[in-house]
């Protein structure tokens, strides 16, 4: 798949080694994962191999191994990472390995990861009877954005960033945006901006805790703000 914001891809199935599992079948429905939000886990980025025109990204995720459970994350599984839905291709112990296109390095903040020092906020997609506590993320990034301001109070923090214009109409005071893969609250917006106000936990569990100005996040604003725009739009036209 080569859409731009379509991330999901393709699972490799050769020479996977000895401590790797087999991919399973591809069904049609991977195109339907959905996210809420919740960070479940940091990972450290290991290692990025250059396949141009993408990249391999491995990450350490040692919550994401239950073997012999319906929680055991397996090849084929959609995940996303700062947001980002992406599939996993490889698997060996406690580190995942997935595969991100040209369009998706470039669109998103992804082509900024750095192995050995870069730490990504994680979800796994919803599977059917979770608990749904933040708001639906489709993981297609939208648009990427700046921190451009960060207030802390500690163990609080308020944080402004930067939003394309085209995109403000579809966030509103209170409503739900997903910076980073994170389901936020918006506080406060303008033509070219919002600001969230972050919990000392969401500090804590997610990369928000160690963003400074200047650093790029991924942004997707909230699917039910699109349908209503989208409807709108062409009612207008009518």
């Amino acid at each position: 798949m080569t859409a731009a914001l379509n991330t999901r891809q393709a699972c490799l199935s050769n020479h996977l080694g000895r401590d790797r599992v087999s991919p399973p079948p591809q069904s049609p429905s991977s195109d339907l994962s959905m996210f809420t939000g919740l960070i479940e886990t940091l990972a450290m980025v290991t290692e990025i191999q250059d396949e141009s025109p993408g990249k391999r990204i491995t990450v350490e995720a040692p919550m994401f191994r239950s073997p012999g459970t319906k929680d055991d994350t397996r090849i084929g599984d959609s995940v996303a990472i700062n947001g980002c839905c992406l599939t996993v291709v490889a698997i060996e112990g406690v580190f995942f390995t997935f595969e991100a296109g040209e369009e998706t390095l470039r669109r998103t903040n992804l082509g900024e990861l750095v192995a050995g020092s870069s730490r990504v906020n994680l979800e796994r997609a919803l599977a059917v009877g979770d608990r749904l506590g933040g708001h639906y993320v489709s993981g297609h990034v939208d648009a990427t954005g700046q921190l451009i301001e960060r207030v802390d109070d500690p163990p609080w923090a308020n944080l402004k960033f930067s939003l394309p214009r085209e995109f403000s109409v579809q966030v509103v005071p209170k409503g739900s945006i997903t910076v980073d893969g994170i389901s936020l609250t918006v506080v406060d917006v303008g033509d070219d901006f919002f600001t969230v106000a972050l919990i000392p936990h969401t500090l804590e569990v997610t990369t928000l805790g160690t963003r400074k100005v200047g650093d790029t996040v991924n942004l997707e604003t909230d699917l039910l703000a699109k349908y209503v725009q989208r409807s709108l739009e062409h009612r207008s036209d009518t």
